[in-house]
């Protein structure tokens, strides 16, 4: 799995004259966007999660980018100026660790080409396409085997012509380290090598072949001079667009509080070759997720993720059978539909437990859930931070402090809070969290996981086993011995979970958050304006749910307001109290502001014609 891309952005851009004398040509414009930042967003869409651009001209605009994007490093090339691109792509040899991409900066690309080199069973693999009439070519030789021979501006130096150089290219680290050779040796005779002269020298010795692969048809284009910005604008933008429009999934923005909308990425990720899941590299992938979905609420070497196959409430039922023993007590929060599971799981597997019963609507009584603590009755807790049948925020922080005051160890349900709230565990006092793939991670549904504070779950490993298949300790001690969980992983979504990891470190949780705010600050405007009432105080909302009260109007159904938000792409959940009647609006997931307007228009379009507003 390739897993890093090299930009090379040193260069001058001296024949665009006055355009780069004070910026960088990567960031010339094209649709709105400077290309390089477009170029960044097909990467992280392709999985690259790990983006080095080597810089020179200009390096602060690209120190710039990397601030927004935070899979994205910048190394400058000192002498950029009396260096060409072998010389940036030198500097930025040490930060490769494996097989990896290298791109030019001043490209505009169909990404299917990124799609072509990724799934190529060539380890070196050369992006080539058909004639361009740019008047700027490079043309490029393989031979019978379509191995690299020569590559040349010069249509008389090639023989027979496999196509033109794109400058996208797949390469081995052994590959770039030969590379990196080769320059070396020639620094004084060839200050000014590009890579492809170096390329072209460890292909066709034979050590390093290179397969050429052509898109005969392929839409890109390289911007040197005013001509070429005058051909892309013109000519291959309009091309790229259409062709990936024809790719992009029928959006369908799910307002319902899970599964979450996801990006097309994140849905193609899943397009994989097969695979054993017991291969090494399947292993390595679950492990980088395991790490990953730590890292984003707790240092990795306080805690771990364990990982299964299941949905929310199948981590639930392990944290709960896995972590409470038989002399143990546990205490329930149940203040909503999710905190009552908790207590239902606890009864199904006949612990020793009490339930601390709070309103679905209004905050926990501390008061009153200090003294249970008190009673010294208690070993364990267990509580949901964000109540998903209210969007209710739970002051997680605080509960769990005054139990960890009293020595207890604290369970907690984040299946609907995780990536859509900064939060640190070991600040917080949570020894166990879980969470889904298919909430704010912003993933596939199908994977559940436990994130554990490590002394906390070694101390489960005398807890009798109580499930086979969801148990803590036995799933962890296996996979830390492994690299593989006990029984057949869903594939297919953890590479769609992967993908959806590499988009939230892109995006950060803090940004992310600040998104859900924004859609649900239009929605609670919107709301207000229509004289609905919800039914949590706003400073008591998680900024993630909101149950509004369904009107008290006769011509109102939640049947037919469903119907009529889906037949505008929106999906919308009826409320779960049973005793009051609301309805739910979710806004997380890959959502966007514009799209929470577009439905509260339709939200209020529907009110209007029953009269309500």
């Amino acid at each position: 799995m390739i897993r890093q891309a090299v930009i090379l952005a040193g260069g001058l851009g001296s024949r665009l004259k006055g355009r780069t004398a004070a910026m960088p040509k990567g960031f010339l414009e094209i649709g709105g966007r400077a290309i390089v930042e477009w170029s960044v967003q097909k990467l992280i869409a392709a999985g690259i999660e790990d983006i080095i651009i080597g810089t020179g001209h200009c390096s602060e605009w690209y120190d710039r980018l990397a601030e927004k994007y935070h899979v994205v490093r910048t190394v400058r090339n000192g002498r950029y100026a009396d260096t060409g691109s072998m010389g940036t792509l030198e500097v930025c040899a040490p930060l490769v660790d494996g097989d990896f991409l290298v791109l030019e900066s001043d490209l505009i690309y169909d990404a299917v080409g990124l799609g072509v080199l990724l799934n190529e069973q060539h380890r070196n693999v050369l992006l080539a396409s058909g004639a361009t009439d740019s008047g700027d070519e490079v043309y490029v030789e393989a031979d019978e085997g379509g191995i690299l021979r020569n590559l040349s501006k010069v249509r008389g130096d090639v023989g027979t012509v496999a196509g033109e150089l794109v400058g996208i290219t797949r390469l081995e680290k052994r590959t770039l380290d030969a590379m990196c050779a080769y320059a070396a040796e020639h620094h004084a005779d060839l200050p000014k090598m590009e890579y492809e002269h170096a390329m072209r020298f460890v292909s066709a010795g034979g050590a390093h072949p290179i397969y050429v692969r052509t898109v005969e048809y392929y839409a890109w284009r390289e911007i040197d001079c005013e001509e070429h910005l005058a051909m892309a604008q013109e000519r291959v933008y309009p091309r790229i667009v259409e062709n990936e429009s024809l790719l992009s999934v029928r959006r369908e923005v799910l307002l319902n509080p899970g599964p979450a909308s996801t990006s097309d990425s994140v849905k193609y990720a899943q397009v994989q070759a097969d695979i054993c899941p017991r291969e090494l590299e399947f292993g390595s992938l679950m492990e980088w997720c395991a790490r990953e979905l730590t890292a984003f609420v707790a240092p990795p070497e306080e805690y771990a993720a364990v990982m299964f196959g299941c949905s929310g409430t199948g981590v639930d039922e392990a944290m709960v059978c896995s972590v409470v023993p038989d002399s143990g007590r546990l205490l329930v929060i149940d203040n909503g539909s999710y905190g009552s599971r908790l207590a239902k799981i606890a009864a199904v597997h006949r612990l020793p437990f009490d339930v601390f019963t709070s309103s679905t609507y209004e905050p926990i009584d501390l008061a009153e859930l200090e003294k249970a603590f008190a009673s010294k009755k208690y070993t364990h807790l267990a509580c949901v931070h964000h109540e998903t049948t209210t969007g209710l925020l739970n002051p997680i922080g605080e509960i769990c402090r005054r139990a960890k005051e009293h020595g207890i160890v604290t369970i907690v349900d984040a299946v609907s809070s995780y990536c859509g709230i900064p939060m640190n565990l070991a600040e917080l006092g949570i020894d166990f969290m879980a969470s889904t793939s298919n909430k704010n991670i912003q993933g596939m549904a199908g994977i559940g996981f436990v994130i554990c504070r490590r002394t906390e779950l070694e101390k489960t490993k005398d807890v009798p086993v109580r499930n086979f298949y969801l148990n803590l300790y036995e799933q962890h001690s296996y996979f830390e011995k492994t690299k593989q969980t006990r029984f057949t992983p869903p594939v297919q979504t953890f590479y769609a979970l992967r993908q959806a990891i590499i988009e939230t470190k892109a995006e950060t949780v803090e940004r992310r958050a600040e998104r859900y705010t924004e859609c649900w600050k239009i929605l609670v405007e919107a709301v207000k304006s229509m004289g609905l009432k919800m039914l949590v105080k706003e400073e008591n909302q998680s900024h993630l749910i909101t149950a509004i009260l369904e009107p008290e109007n006769e011509a109102y159904s939640f049947e037919s307001l469903h119907d009529y938000a889906k037949e505008w792409a929106f999906t919308i959940y009826p409320g779960k109290l049973g005793n009051i009647n609301t309805f739910r609006i979710a806004n997380i997931g890959n959502i966007l502001p514009e799209e929470m307007r577009r439905f509260t228009e339709k939200l209020r379009e529907y009110m209007h014609s029953i009269g309500q507003c």
